[in-house]
């Protein structure tokens, strides 16, 4: 019996491309401050094409910390540290424009009035992940939001689940993880919950399907997913 769910929030909650291309290139273009060349070593740095504005599969923007993407970017950036960086990508990416993946109001109520309770775990940093969730009218349906700062680690380590299962004062076996990349499937897997992979962000069918126990077009099939589990 699945009595809990905590949700990824980027690819799984939100488009990523369409939520975190336009934020990423604003970004770079800042810090490299008109360069041409600068820019698209920046870029590269980090697995994103200024042009198409696109992410490519491995990059560290997808399932990374922002300490993670600064500690890419840091040597192309001079002068900045990496706590200008954090910090700047903490400010700014409160105010990004996310793209949800399906209108998630409906989606997420169906699920909690089934009597589950939602958490959230992201790479991003806390006061982002509740900004966003703010912004599109589902904070009140959590109960349970870490990020990377949150004091439980980030992803793919276990310590957000397992703060979410002290929290909710649930046994592993009884909460489900929703999310898009191996990250979160493997810190699921870790903690002893099950896994369901989505493919609303960027990895493919293969990448998932080896840690999860399904993996969904994306979070609108869950509800009829658990109906089949408990038939």
């Amino acid at each position: 019996m699945i009595r809990g769910i905590i949700f990824d929030k980027d690819g799984t909650l939100f488009d990523f491309q369409a939520s975190w291309a336009d934020w990423t290139a604003r970004l770079l273009d800042r810090y490299a401050r008109g360069d041409a060349e600068g820019l698209q070593a920046l870029a590269a740095r980090i697995g994103f094409d200024p042009v198409s504005r696109r992410f490519q599969p491995g990059s560290v923007v997808i399932a990374g910390t922002p300490q993670d993407m600064a500690a890419a970017l840091l040597p192309a950036v001079p002068g900045a540290t990496a706590r200008d960086l954090i910090a700047d990508m903490i400010e700014t990416a409160e105010d990004a424009r996310l793209v949800p993946v399906a209108d998630l109001r409906p989606i997420l109520v169906g699920l909690r009035d089934r009597g589950l309770t939602l958490g959230l775990a992201t790479n991003d940093a806390e006061a982002s992940a509740r900004a966003h969730l703010r912004d599109h009218g589902v904070a009140d349906l959590f109960t349970f939001v870490a990020g990377y700062d949150s004091g439980y680690g980030g992803k793919p380590d276990p310590g957000q689940l397992r703060g979410f299962l002290r929290a909710a004062g649930f046994a592993p076996e009884e909460v489900l993880m929703v999310g898009d990349s191996r990250h979160d499937l493997a810190a699921a897997r870790a903690a002893g919950l099950h896994a369901v992979g989505v493919l609303t962000g960027v990895a493919q069918m293969a990448e998932l399907a080896p840690l999860a126990d399904a993996v969904l077009p994306g979070i609108a099939g869950l509800a009829a997913w658990l109906d089949e589990q408990m038939a």
